[in-house]
């Protein structure tokens, strides 16, 4: 009888294993069958060299050592007493083979690109039985991996293969992901891990010291930028335009009011593709003029408008006046001025102030189109006997077409006619006409004189009367310094004439009589 059979067995590959059978009394041949084989006859198997015979042979022992179980060995043994005719009930030894290391695709480091997702894929190979795979980060199991087996053409070994997918927002650069595969014959399992790469365009700051700055001053502009691939190169712009002696991550520069205008931009560049950004810099600068405006000429009683831009920083305060007055007339780029007339006319300034940095102004000139103005003395001296003048003073826009002298039935626009002559001269402010007179006669004093002039718009009289000269030359001198210095403007001209040319006449006659 067997006093020791042949159990059931699970053991893993590549370690020893002992399937006992003991027949006490029994001197007979024994015999280990292996899947209906017999193995041999004898303590020695000389057809498996990792099969044998062990045990007291007189004591009835016919263990079956077999080393280093392979997978072949998977089968069911049965120990027999060929001359008793005994059989031990079959042993069914299960061998198990653990999985090969496990191999993370494209591993140990994996590169992507920002924003893309995550794909691994991890396969355990040659396991008997299919290894289970797991995925774990920062000690924790990651869920959701999906998972295929392959049976293998032996039909006992099989393959696994785990597919992880994980969203941008799930994963960082430098993360280690690791790929752990058991089954029975490893339970503690083997693993191998992969590195994440997340490569990525420039990531770029970019800086501007000191701000705010006066113009004129030194800036430094600093380009600091993070990149997976590393930064090949740097490129410096300013208002789109390339500044190619700069080529590092920092630019200095001594900065003007085009500065604040125009940007200055860092675009840095590595093996994905370039990242560009630009930054404006606050600088103070005085006014500069960003529009002109344009002297006018309009009609009487027209609209003039007047458009003066100016740039600066901090904001700036514009002012329009009229030249001589001070009178704000508008605080606006616009200065406009509704239904002209003549005394419009003149200079304007428009004036900007940038508080603290400096002032500019830039002065216009406003023309009013409309019918003459004269403007004389209505009565003029001369001396008896002498030669006389009277002069009328034309201001028109545009200049006058015609100027006519007209008294008593004589008319003269230029020329001579008998004593009377009558020129013109056009200056800055106006146009003279002066009406000269020969040896002065009595009927002179009596005559009325006109000075009319004509333009598209219109025309303008003045009646002029002379008056004889009376008093000292010393009175004349009083009258006209007087007059000097209570005349200031260029509407005076006429009058200061009127005064002068008695005095010179005076002088001349006093001359000639010595």
């Amino acid at each position: 009888m067997f006093s020791q059979q042949p159990q059931d067995l699970v053991v893993v590959a590549g370690q020893p294993v002992t399937l006992p059978c003991t027949i006490p009394g029994y001197h007979g041949v024994v015999l280990w069958i292996k899947d209906g084989l017999a193995l041999g006859v004898g303590r020695d198997l000389a057809g498996y060299p990792r099969y044998t015979v062990i045990g007291d042979h007189g004591s009835g022992e016919h263990h079956l050592r077999i080393q280093r179980v392979e997978l072949m060995d998977d089968a069911v043994f049965e120990c027999q007493a060929v001359q008793a005719a005994m059989r031990s009930r079959p042993a069914r030894l299960t061998v198990l083979v653990p999985p090969e290391d496990p191999v993370i695709s494209g591993g140990p480091v994996v590169s992507l690109r920002a924003g893309d997702h995550l794909n691994l894929t991890c396969h355990a190979d040659n396991a008997k039985p299919a290894a289970s795979i797991i995925w774990i980060r920062n000690g924790e199991v990651l869920n959701g991996a999906m998972y295929s087996k392959t049976l293998l053409r032996d039909g006992r070994r099989e393959s696994t293969v785990s597919t992880l997918n994980l969203s941008p927002t799930n994963i960082e650069t430098g993360q280690q992901i690791i790929c752990k595969a058991s089954n029975k014959a490893v339970p503690n399992g083997k693993e191998t891990s992969v590195t994440i790469d997340i490569q990525h365009l420039p990531l770029v700051n970019l800086s501007v010291d000191p701000q705010p700055v006066l113009e004129g001053n030194l800036v430094r502009f600093h380009c600091s930028a993070k990149a997976n691939p590393p930064v090949t190169q740097y490129r410096w712009a300013k208002g789109g335009s390339i500044i190619k002696e700069v080529f590092g991550d920092t630019y200095e520069v001594i900065v003007d009011h085009s500065f604040f205008t125009e940007p200055v931009s860092c675009e840095v560049t590595n093996a994905l593709g370039s990242t560009n950004i630009s930054r404006n810099v606050d600088v103070y600068f005085g006014p500069r003029m960003a529009a002109e405006p344009q002297s006018l000429q309009v009609d009487l009683g027209s609209d003039a408008v007047f458009n003066c831009a100016w740039t600066g920083n901090p904001s700036l305060t514009i002012v329009w006046m009229k030249r001589g007055s001070g009178v704000v007339l508008s605080n606006e780029n616009l200065l406009t001025l509704k239904s002209v007339r003549q005394e419009d006319a003149g200079k304007y300034v428009c004036r900007a102030v940038v508080p603290r940095v400096g002032a500019g102004e830039k002065e216009v000139s406003l023309t009013v189109n409309g019918p003459p103005t004269i403007s004389s003395t209505q009565t003029q001296q001369a001396l008896h006997g002498e030669k006389g003048q009277i002069k009328c003073f034309i201001r028109s826009t545009p200049p006058p077409d015609r100027i006519a002298w007209s008294w008593k039935e004589t008319v003269l626009e230029s020329g001579t006619s008998g004593r009377y002559t009558v020129e013109t001269v056009s200056t800055e402010e106006g146009v003279i006409s002066t009406l000269t007179m020969s040896n002065i006669v009595p009927a002179d004093f009596q005559t009325i004189y006109n000075c009319t002039a004509w333009n598209s718009f219109g025309s303008d009289t003045e009646i002029i009367r002379l008056k004889e000269q009376g008093g000292s030359q010393g009175s004349s001198r009083s009258t006209f310094l007087f007059s000097v210095m209570f005349c200031g403007s260029s509407t005076c001209v006429v009058c200061l004439l009127s005064l002068i040319s008695p005095y010179i006449q005076n002088s001349r006659s006093q001359l000639q009589k010595t």
